[in-house]
């Protein structure tokens, strides 16, 4: 017989290596090879016995299509009866794909999924794995959220071949498996958790449900930095990849894309955790405008753009003296790095030197800003709390700014600008390409100002 051969993969990269070494080659990474255990193989097999045997398959060339004869339709969506998360997915779950949601400990990744599949299970068949509980457990958390418990399936079990004996004899039409780092296979000897169990585990849940059309929801655990435990392989088997995040001291959770092949990515979903479990939000600007009364120097509105919507969140800033050697830039919320760009921008272009002070920033409600488009805001908070004049609340800004001061145009500005409108705000700062050509009958009055320049910006302030 062949001896089973011996490969080491990295955690971080999922490359491979013959011996281990403390450090990956191609990602960096210390200390992320894990040994692995390859199967061995029925004996070597030549290339032309390979050719031989492909010569009997010539229905092959039957079964090529033109992308345009495709039948699309053949892929119906159905709804999970929770709107945001019919938002992120792209508008409900598609047929035989895998999902794959991850978040930080108590973020409320089961409680979401034991309140979906209490509702759909009403009208197929469901079946809910659980690794990492008793039943018991599972069952006073639903009496306690008040979900319906009838047609619901429940397995507590570890072994992938025992839970696909199950699914064969039950047919499922939604499976979730709770967490895959606890699955394993009988035949891999290495501990559950590891590379090859999880890659393993998932390939096979997965072949399944593609095979039966099934779909299939994996809570996968996270690192201390947010990213999802194991190998990297895993993100590339899933067909959606979701990120469950926020504080355990803020009732608010944010539900995120990462990937998504039936959709749109960097959707965002806002949930509530309430007594009942988590409530979807219908409006989730107005969790994030909740100010504090009076004007307040440093504090601004910015209109962002998350997947097909726009979302008003607060920025403030705040600019003291500094006793240290270099001062302290903090951006919470916001890339840092670009934070530092454009303090350089307003020093050199807008004549503000910041150079002796510490400046934080924030982003209220937890909300991660990926986008440029919240440039302008986040300059002009610093500017009026380096001046400690407070700006008007019916203000709100949004605009990119580059390295010469100019005030390029953002995607979507029209669509920001009637959600502002919306929400009572009167003034608004944008890019002049952004500004709405004719009248408008859905801006309410409010007065927009174009601007070309960081110059004219605080001008206009």
């Amino acid at each position: 017989m062949a001896k089973a051969k011996t490969a080491y993969v990295c955690n971080e990269c999922g490359s491979d290596y013959a011996k281990w070494q403390g450090q990956c080659g191609d990602c960096g990474t210390w200390n992320s090879l894990q040994e692995i255990r390859i199967a061995p193989t029925g004996g070597h097999v030549s290339a032309s016995t390979r050719v031989s045997a492909t010569k009997g398959y010539a229905g092959v060339a039957a079964q090529l299509q033109d992308l345009s004869d495709i039948d699309i339709a053949s892929v119906p969506r159905f709804s999970t009866g929770i709107g945001e998360l019919d938002r992120v997915l792209g508008g409900g779950l598609v047929a035989g794909s895998a999902i794959l949601i991850g978040g930080h400990p108590g973020a409320g990744k089961s409680t979401l999924l034991l309140q979906l599949m209490c509702s759909l299970a009403q009208q197929m068949p469901a079946l809910y794995v659980t690794g990492e509980e008793s039943l018991q457990q599972v069952a006073l958390r639903a009496q306690r959220l008040e979900l319906p418990t009838t047609n619901l399936k429940m397995l507590t079990e570890t072994d992938v071949e025992a839970i696909l004996a199950t699914c064969a004899q039950l047919q499922p039409k939604l499976i979730v498996v709770d967490s895959i780092q606890v699955m394993q296979l009988a035949d891999i000897s290495s501990a559950p958790g590891s590379v090859s169990q999880v890659r393993e585990s998932a390939a096979a849940l997965i072949r399944y449900a593609k095979q039966s059309n099934a779909v299939l929801l994996l809570v996968g655990h996270v690192t201390k930095d947010g990213s999802i435990a194991g190998p990297k392989v895993l993100e590339h088997m899933i067909d959606c990849s979701l990120q469950l995040e926020g504080d355990n001291d803020s009732r608010y959770r944010t539900l995120r894309g990462h990937k998504n092949r039936f959709g749109a990515v960097n959707e965002l979903g806002v949930f509530a955790m309430m007594e009942k479990g988590l409530k979807e939000v219908k409006n989730p600007s107005s969790i994030f405008l909740s100010r504090a009364e009076g004007n307040a120097a440093g504090s601004l509105v910015m209109v962002i753009w998350e997947g097909t919507r726009p979302l008003l969140v607060e920025l403030q800033a705040l600019v003291d003296d500094s006793h240290m050697n270099n001062p302290r830039r903090v951006a919470v919320g916001l890339d840092q790095n670009r934070l530092t760009m454009l303090l350089a921008v307003l020093h050199r272009h807008g004549g503000l030197h910041t150079g002796d002070q510490d400046v934080f920033v924030n982003v209220v409600g937890g909300v991660r800003v990926s986008e440029t488009g919240a440039d302008l805001a986040m300059l002009l908070a610093i500017v009026s709390s380096l001046r400690d004049q407070a700006l008007d609340q019916n203000l709100v800004v949004f605009g990119e700014v580059g390295l010469s001061g100019e005030i390029r145009p953002v995607p979507s500005g029209q669509e920001r600008i009637r959600e502002a409108a919306k929400h009572g705000f009167k003034r608004a700062i944008v890019p002049i390409a952004n500004v709405p050509t004719g009248k408008s009958n859905d801006l309410n009055g409010m007065q927009v100002i174009g601007v070309k320049s960081l110059q004219e910006a605080l001008a206009a302030l």
